[in-house]
Parts: C-alpha cells; sequence; structure tokens
C-alpha cells in the first residue's frame, strides 16, 4: 500500500485483503472477496469496495447459513 490515506468506501480488492487480513490477523485473499463480489456483495459502480457495505452484506449471509 502506497502513504496516501486508505478510503473505506473505495477500496480495490487487494486493499480490501491486505486491511481484512491485518485486522482478521488471518489471510484473507484477493479470490475470496472476487467470489464474494460474483455472489452478489455489494460493490461501487467503478468496482472498488466500500468496507462498511461488505462487512454487512457478509454478516446478512453468515445469517441465512451461506
Amino acid at each position: 500500500m502506497s502513504d496516501a490515506p486508505l478510503d473505506p468506501t473505495r477500496l480495490t480488492t487487494e486493499q480490501a485483503s491486505k486491511l481484512l487480513s491485518a485486522a482478521a490477523k488471518v489471510r484473507v485473499p484477493t479470490e475470496q472477496i472476487t467470489a464474494d463480489l460474483d455472489a452478489g456483495a455489494p460493490q461501487n459502480p467503478d468496482g472498488t469496495i466500500n468496507l462498511v457495505h461488505y462487512a454487512a452484506w457478509l454478516v446478512k449471509e453468515m445469517s441465512r447459513g451461506n
């Protein structure tokens, strides 16, 4: 990552992977995020990810047993 501050409303899959991996102390591969996007996880029109919207989608999916 560069020295520029990250915008949690506009993360690339690579940035989201690094951020989530650091926070969870477990590797979150970009392939998993891409699979989630393919499965319907929300993304911005430019293909970036809003971390709050993505996290809410993950919680919703967990509650559905997926």
